[in-house]
């Protein structure tokens, strides 16, 4: 079950890369039922905090009229960062699904472990590395093609 929620959340990591974005996805499950989907958008929307794991927070609360994600599973392809992480926890998310370590930024496991700190009023139960193949080349595929572009400068970047 764990690997039929994370193709979900690849599909939407693809759906990112496709538009340009980090190809990064997310999904969240309660009972069974995906009711949050996310994938980054922070280029096309020009907002940083269009994390996916962001995006799929807001539809599930939103799905279900809720901001507690008690008794919800998170599937998402990357390590979360510290917002995110951050996030995941004070939505009071039940179970992590990682597929990849990120081992610049993560904040689960690799550079700090936010969702599991005992001194934060919830924790959540993590599992790291479904996937993990799957996860980690569709970015190493996306990295790669974005190094042979060629480079804009600052002034195009801001247009």
């Amino acid at each position: 079950m764990e690997e039929t929620y994370m193709r979900e959340a690849l599909k939407e990591a693809m759906f990112a890369g496709e538009a340009g974005e980090i190809p990064i996805g997310a999904v969240i499950v309660k009972d069974g039922t995906v009711v949050g989907r996310g994938r980054n958008c922070v280029e096309s929307t020009k907002d940083p905090t269009n994390h996916a794991e962001m995006v799929a927070i807001r539809d599930a609360c939103k799905a279900l009229g809720v901001w507690r994600l008690s008794g919800c599973d998170m599937y998402v392809t990357l390590e979360p960062c510290s917002m995110c992480a951050g996030a995941i926890v004070l939505a009071r998310i039940s179970r992590l699904y990682i597929g990849t370590e990120d081992p610049k930024s993560g904040a689960c496991v690799s550079l700090s472990s936010i969702t599991t700190d005992e001194r934060l009023n919830h924790r959540v139960e993590l599992h790291v590395g479904v996937l993990r193949e799957e996860c980690s080349s569709i970015l190493k595929e996306f990295f790669k093609e974005l190094r042979k572009r060629p480079k804009k400068n600052l002034e195009e970047i801001e247009k």
